[in-house]
């Protein structure tokens, strides 16, 4: 049997393993971790990573409705470590915390094993805290490499993301590193779908395979309207959310993502 043949009989299930939300302490988003979770139910994703930056997404009650979607949450971080961002899957924020370099980055891999997933993202990029080089100085921190949603065929900087992965031997991942709720679903990676979806197994899916990757070149459309929202809307939203007085305000004057979420869902009519 050829190998495309045996791809068409395998049941593939949907991973994106980089995203965001306004949970984001770090970013100013305008779409909730509940309506994420919708549209993944709609498009038929099974494994999500929500990746903040600096800080692991905590939210029990989100993890326990993505479960009765039939949908696993995989604790997860975007962490910047030496001016460069970097992903860790299945990670504990006193974990996070300590990390101050990438030797800390090894070292954690090496206390913890197979039990944590690290991936290199957007690594050749020249804005948005990319290794550049340090992913081939640093390349045993990292169980994969990253496929970045944002590239066309007269600007690919992933193709020396393959270079770097067939070199080293290393699972590319594409993902959407979704900042815009419509920017989900149209990139991301897919694995055979395990007996029991659990970590385990889909770490054990992503560094044996086969793995199949969804990473079209964007549209005029897309690449447009992500430079706007990198250049322009993401800025304002930035600096609106400094200066909103009109925030919801909890104890001590800080406004809370969950308060702020259900803000959100109200407006639009959820409960």
């Amino acid at each position: 049997m050829n190998p495309d043949a045996r791809e068409q009989e395998i049941d593939w299930i949907k991973v994106d393993l980089h995203i965001h939300t306004l949970d984001d302490p770090k970013d100013a988003l305008d779409y909730s971790a509940h309506q994420l979770l919708e549209r993944a139910r709609g498009l038929g994703f099974r494994v999500l990573a929500i990746t903040l930056h600096d800080a692991v997404f905590d939210r029990p009650e989100v993890f326990a409705d993505a479960a009765r979607m039939g949908i696993l949450i995989i604790p997860a971080a975007e962490v910047r470590l030496e001016g460069a961002d970097v992903i860790l899957l299945n990670v504990a924020a006193s974990e996070i915390e300590a990390l101050r370099s990438l030797n800390d980055l090894q070292a954690l891999r090496i206390r913890r094993g197979q039990s944590l997933f690290t991936i290199a993202p957007h690594p050749f990029y020249v804005l948005g805290g990319s290794l550049g080089a340090k992913l081939v100085q640093k390349i045993d921190c990292f169980d994969a490499i990253e496929l970045c949603h944002f590239w066309a065929r007269f600007f690919n900087p992933n193709r020396r993301a393959r270079q770097v992965a067939a070199r080293f031997k290393k699972p590319l991942i594409a993902t959407s590193d979704a900042h815009q709720l419509h920017a989900f679903g149209s990139n991301y990676t897919s694995i055979a779908r395990p007996a029991a979806l659990t970590i385990e197994n889909v770490f054990w899916a992503l560094r044996n395979g086969p793995l199949r990757l969804t990473n079209p070149p964007c549209s005029f459309t897309d690449l447009i309207s992500t430079i706007y929202w990198v250049f322009v809307a993401h800025p304002l939203r930035r600096w609106s959310r400094r200066h909103d007085h009109g925030s919801v305000v909890l104890r001590g004057g800080k406004c809370s993502s969950r308060a702020t979420e259900q803000v959100n869902l109200e407006s639009n009519g959820q409960t």
